[in-house]
């Protein structure tokens, strides 16, 4: 489970999503990301115009009515906390420390309800960990692999 939430979406949170439905639909879809960005990475990572270009092209691939689809799918998603239990196999809950979207309490709450979870923390990391932080994820995936 990586940068990833049990938990439905707050008040907060889905008003946040219905404002950025909202400019998807104005045809506005270009600029959802550039006010994303900041929740997405770590603001040091603001600056690196690789990244930032890469994570603008996956969502201008991805498409406005995709990104409409997903938007509405996490703003009816129901709390699986309750589930978390139910997992009986070997789990790594990995997060990025500064996280804004899926902070790490709500990672630790995750692999405090799973059994056989390990939790790992990426530091100086955002929420899209995977692209941030690739040799640090691979090689925290290389080793609980490796160990379970």
């Amino acid at each position: 489970m990586l940068d990833t939430s049990a938990r439905a979406d707050s008040a907060e949170q889905s008003e946040r999503r219905r404002g950025l439905i909202r400019l998807a639909e104005m045809g506005k879809f270009k600029g959802v990301t550039p006010r994303l960005l900041p929740l997405l990475i770590h603001a040091d990572r603001l600056s690196d115009e690789g990244l930032t270009v890469e994570i603008m092209a996956m969502a201008e691939a991805v498409g406005q009515a995709a990104f409409l689809r997903q938007q509405h799918a996490i703003m009816g998603r129901p709390d699986g906390r309750a589930d978390l239990a139910a997992i009986r196999v070997p789990t790594l809950v990995l997060c990025g420390r500064q996280d804004a979207l899926t902070p790490v309490d709500l990672h630790m709450e995750m692999a405090a309800s799973i059994a056989s979870a390990r939790l790992v923390v990426i530091e100086r990391c955002g929420h899209l960990a995977t692209l941030e932080r690739l040799d640090e994820v691979t090689a925290a995936m290389r080793r609980w692999l490796a160990t379970e």
